[in-house]
């Protein structure tokens, strides 16, 4: 930890932020993509140019509770180090439990406890040390573990004021300086800590008397500043990973998968389906008189987007996701949360113009106006309680009632009770997955997201919707700018996995394997 003049900027407020993603795949963003038709078989087919490159099926075998936790901690340091990478909000809170979560029960009451008898203790005549000196000896550890390895004077000044020996000869003969202890810890702290926490420090000087309450304030600033030194941690860190992030993210998973062989079960299982979804529907015309149709195989790289635009739609109580994509389920979620309500405003907006017409027409204001309510009113509708045809009951009134108003101040006459009828009942049919309009909607952000995918330059695509969905235009630009760019820097680092389950799928009949080519990424499967 950084003393004086060195010490960190806290991090716990927030960077100045961007996107989640955009910085950290900027370069998979800059690479262009190969098509179908420029891709030869024989990409997918050979065996590669040198050995290494050659992937070996590893057989089952049964795993040790020590590979099992090696395979967990490998996990743990791969989803952390992505995060660091994709997320630049990424940071270390300190601890904090919900208030009603039993969890917090048990600490508070075991913290309580502890300091209750510490109070007993130096409230006893002569007072009692033992909880006291384990308390010293912990905010000692703390202290140290802050220092960095060249800072010798600080280290060697808090083990000669903190001599747990001399501490407790003092307190075998009711000799202890608690005050003075306490103040000497309060220093030391003022000179570790973030500027963030001066304040804290200040408080913590200016703290009563009592030392019982003091020494808790400590170890609350103490929590506070733990959490600092990880997020300054974190932020130096960030730049190394992004630029190595590649290389470490592709091999702590190859080494997840060197002890977990089936660790890609889920992501095959993804793209198998994708593929015979496919090849189900590619179709070759008749040819030479023959009247039968001969099946074609979609190619590798129309099977990956495929599978990619999928994974916008993922139904996740159905099944896990794909284990590539495991790092970046939350992000996904928020997506598809996001993508559902804006194509739900959508799919109220076109029935509003198609029902009244020409009246509302050409209002800018009103059309704006129309989209917040509408999207105030649906907000939340991923979540479990959430009623949506009681929210689109209170859309329909709403709106109702927003374009009488708009109506009578230009001199027409307001919707009569038939037409708003027939409106509210258009609203609340869009719950059914049938509904031509809702059908419409989804059938063009999925042309959207794929354009986004298969393009070369997909940020060109960002500002082409598709017709109808011009009034979610820069709500698409947005979410589709974060979702491609986890689609790119998800496709360079686990293009090697992908390029050779495809080919095992493809082109061969044997299982894909555990291990695939490590340096082919951009030859197997291109990144956009």
């Amino acid at each position: 930890m950084p003393l004086n003049d060195e010490r960190p900027a806290s991090t716990s407020s927030g960077e100045e932020q961007g996107s989640d993603v955009e910085s950290s795949s900027e370069r998979c963003d800059s690479m262009t993509s190969t098509s179908d038709a420029d891709c030869s078989r024989e990409s997918f087919t050979s065996d590669g140019s040198s050995k290494h490159c050659t992937p070996s099926s590893s057989p089952p075998k049964t795993l040790t509770l020590e590979e099992v936790m090696e395979s967990t901690r490998d996990l743990s340091n791969l989803s952390i180090a992505h995060e660091i990478i994709v997320n630049r909000d990424f940071h270390l809170e300190p601890d904090s439990l919900p208030q009603d979560s039993l969890w917090k029960l048990v600490r508070d009451n075991i913290h309580k406890a502890f300091w209750d008898i510490l109070e007993s203790e130096l409230n006893d005549d002569p007072p009692e040390y033992g909880e006291a000196i384990r308390l010293l000896e912990e905010i000692r550890e703390v202290l140290l573990s802050f220092l960095n390895p060249g800072a010798n004077r600080m280290r060697t000044q808090i083990t000669e004021v903190l001599n747990m020996d001399l501490i407790r000869q003092q307190a075998a003969n009711d000799a202890v300086d608690i005050q003075g202890l306490a103040a000497y810890i309060i220093g030391t702290m003022g000179k570790m800590c973030a500027p963030v926490r001066d304040e804290d420090i200040k408080k913590l000087r200016e703290s009563p008397e009592n030392i019982v309450t003091l020494f808790r304030e400590i170890f609350r600033v103490l929590d506070l500043m733990k959490a600092d030194i990880v997020n300054f941690k974190i932020y130096n860190l960030r730049p190394v990973l992004q630029r190595q992030g590649v290389e470490y993210e592709r091999a702590t998973f190859q080494s997840i998968l060197d002890k977990t062989p089936s660790a890609l079960e889920h992501t095959t299982s993804w793209i198998k389906s994708t593929l015979e979804e496919l090849s189900t529907s590619i179709t070759k015309q008749p040819t030479g008189g023959q009247g039968k149709g001969q099946r074609l195989m979609p190619g590798p790289f129309q099977v990956l987007n495929v599978a990619f635009l999928r994974i916008l739609t993922w139904d996740y109580d159905k099944s896990p996701l794909p284990e590539t994509w495991m790092t970046d389920e939350t992000r996904l979620r928020e997506i598809q949360w996001r993508l559902q309500q804006d194509q739900a405003v959508n799919e109220v907006l076109l029935i509003i113009y198609s029902t009244v017409g020409g009246p509302i027409q050409g209002l800018p204001f009103l059309s704006d106006r129309l989209k917040r309510m509408i999207s105030v009113l649906l907000d939340g509708m991923h979540s479990p309680d959430f009623n949506l045809e009681e929210a689109l009951e209170s859309v329909s009134a709403q709106i109702c009632c927003e374009l009488n108003k708009s109506l009578t101040e230009r001199s027409y006459p307001a919707l009569s009770p038939a037409l708003q009828a027939t409106l509210t009942g258009q609203i609340r049919s869009i719950t059914q997955k049938d509904n031509p309009i809702r059908t419409l909607v989804e059938d063009r952000v999925q042309q959207f997201f794929m354009a986004l995918i298969s393009a070369p330059k997909p940020q060109v695509k960002l500002e082409q919707v598709p017709a109808g969905l011009t009034a979610i235009k820069p709500e698409l630009a947005s979410v589709g700018a974060k979702f491609i760019s986890l689609v790119n820097y998800n496709k360079v680092v686990y293009g090697p996995f992908y390029a050779d389950i495809i080919k095992k799928l493809m082109f061969t009949s044997s299982p894909p394997a555990a291990n695939p080519p490590q340096d082919s990424t951009r030859d197997s499967v291109p990144s956009n």
